[in-house]
């Protein structure tokens, strides 16, 4: 059955490199061991990074350099597959209840440092090899030294056979083993030490104390390719989410039976490679409040990069105000108005609160989701900055969707925090009327194919109930539908030095400096429209056109 079980990992395995065989060979000491269903729960033949399992560790280039199993109750014989670890420098089993002989495979590790079998049942020889590591304890057991069996290598203390060269190995491997564990453990200690430190370097803390503080800096997890393969059911398309200018989101269920969501990144090239990405990645990572939607890990391969989020109940505001199923809910006005402070909030961290400062290039109603609690999670932030790190040129891709994109962002592209300010304000205007920034079928009743246009027309003919969504049913108060819009407008300003900062978003959707604001931005429109009036009227010469025409080319660049 364990052949079975090991050969099985291994087809599934295949396709995923360097972690596949060593999880094969873990598995197969797990079945060796004998451990219960409550030990070593995560190391499944699904679970294939054993980078990510309980007790091991790895280095960088997720190869298995430690081992940690003592005093776990275990039972069984340890399986002579552990000698394919060649990385593997440390193999702690002590304080179990092992039976059986010390594997051959053991003495072929090259980089095995430490081994400790102490206070166990196995017998048998100990590969004379095995006295050559630095740190080694072998006493609790009925071991001998070489193939001479009459010779107890480790005996009882008082024991009188015992030979000299046995008790100063004892001595030597103890006395060893417990400067190894010092020594690991300074390095331990000095590793999480400038990691804490960096993470406090880089982790601001807003003042209104938004910071979800129950998220443990640094856990983002590596999973493997296959387990989230597995996860989504082979990226079926049954299982996607959502689509947008990153890629695919999937649904996920992990081999622990949690939730997520598996955003697909396309349109990737990296000539960091992996290193590169991960920086970002954990850049990202830090960026941690309420508001903003955390991130579980990562995956890697030469083809691949996928994020893991968790799964948002209740999706995107966007499915929540136009692609409801029938018997599902509408999201009520009070619900409105705290989905556009929550979402204010998280880009106000994002801009003023993290150190560099994340810009999200693409902010709308379909990247904002919704926790159990119907509490705005602002998602996708920072995939703009993941993916153009791969240029080498000054010049950007332009992203982001249409109808919500700043117009100095479209014809320059170049992006700042204003650019998301504006994308903030459409969305407001989709949280009001529950329609999409761009909508073709307006043209047969008028000319404003954009919403923005079609909301500042309504707004100046005082025809607020117009604008306001029909699913809300005369809900609302109609006093704070004017102070959205009034908000949303101030934030789609044409000129992005008028347009006010997201720490003034919030202070204006909680009552505080609005009237002023609004005030100045009519008086500045009024002029700005005069303008325009004045202009359109200058060059409209009806049946001239065409003598005018040729003025105009006249004119032109000599």
């Amino acid at each position: 059955m364990e052949f079975f079980f090991a050969v099985l990992a291994f087809v599934c395995l295949l396709p995923c490199g360097l972690a596949d065989f060593q999880g094969v060979a873990l598995y197969a000491v797990k079945q060796s061991l004998q451990a219960s269903d409550n030990q070593l729960r995560d190391w499944k033949p699904n679970m294939v990074n054993p980078c990510t399992w309980s007790n091991v560790m790895c280095d960088p280039s997720n190869n298995v350099i430690s081992v940690t199993l003592s005093s776990m109750g275990l039972s069984g014989s340890l399986s002579p597959k552990v000698g394919t670890l060649k990385t593997l420098s440390t193999l702690t089993l002590s304080y179990n209840n092992l039976s059986g002989t010390i594997p051959d495979s053991l003495a072929s590790l090259d980089n095995l440092i430490s081994l400790q079998l102490s206070s166990n049942q196995l017998s048998g020889p100990i590969p004379q090899k095995l006295f050559q590591i630095s740190q080694y304890n072998f006493s609790g057991n009925q071991l001998s030294c070489g193939r001479d069996l009459r010779h107890p290598c480790v005996a009882e203390a008082n024991s009188e056979g015992s030979s000299n060269k046995t008790k100063v190995g004892v001595i030597v491997g103890v006395v060893g083993g417990l400067i190894g564990i010092i020594l690991v453990g300074c390095v331990l200690f000095f590793i999480c030490k400038s990691r804490i430190t960096r993470y406090r370097r880089e982790v601001y803390v807003d003042v209104a104390g938004e910071v979800d503080r129950t998220i443990a800096f640094g856990q983002l997890k590596r999973f493997a390719y296959r387990e989230l393969q597995i996860a989504t059911d082979n990226f079926c398309e049954k299982n996607v989410l959502g689509q947008g200018g990153f890629g695919k989101v999937y649904k996920g269920v992990l081999g622990d039976n949690t939730k997520v969501a598996v955003k697909r990144l396309t349109d990737y090239e990296s000539p960091g490679g992996d290193a590169a990405f991960q920086r970002e990645v954990e850049m990202i990572s830090v960026a941690v409040h309420r508001n903003l939607l955390r991130l579980i890990g990562f995956c890697t391969t030469p083809t691949e990069r996928l994020l893991v989020y968790p799964f948002m109940q209740n999706l995107s505001v966007a499915y929540r105000l136009r692609e409801l199923k029938p018997g599902e809910s509408i999201v009520d006005w009070p619900t409105r108005k705290r989905i556009a402070l929550g979402t204010a909030r998280g880009l106000e961290y994002l801009h003023e609160h993290c150190n560099p400062k994340i810009i999200h290039r693409d902010v709308k109603a379909a990247n904002v989701l919704l926790d159990e609690d119907f509490e705005a999670v602002v998602g996708d932030f920072g995939l703009a900055k993941l993916v153009d790190v791969r240029k080498t040129n000054v010049t950007t891709q332009v992203r982001g969707t249409m109808g919500h994109i700043a117009p100095e962002y479209l014809s320059t592209g170049k992006s700042s925090e204003r650019t998301d300010v504006f994308g903030y304000g459409i969305m407001l205007l989709e949280l009001v009327t529950g329609q999409r920034a761009i909508d073709f079928s307006r043209l047969e009743e008028e000319d404003d194919v954009l919403l923005l246009d079609h909301v500042k027309k309504l707004q100046r003919e005082k025809r607020l109930d117009a604008i306001v969504d029909k699913n809300l049913n005369k809900n609302y108060d109609i006093q704070e539908v004017e102070m959205m819009i009034q908000v949303a407008l101030l934030c789609t300003q044409a000129s992005p030095e008028e347009r006010p900062a997201m720490s003034e978003v919030v202070r204006m959707l909680e009552g505080e400096g609005l009237a002023a604001r609004w005030e100045e931005w009519q008086t500045v429109e009024v002029t700005r429209r005069q303008e325009h009036e004045r202009m359109h009227r200058r060059f409209d010469w009806g049946d001239d056109s065409i003598h005018n025409q040729d003025a105009i080319e006249l004119s032109g660049g000599r």
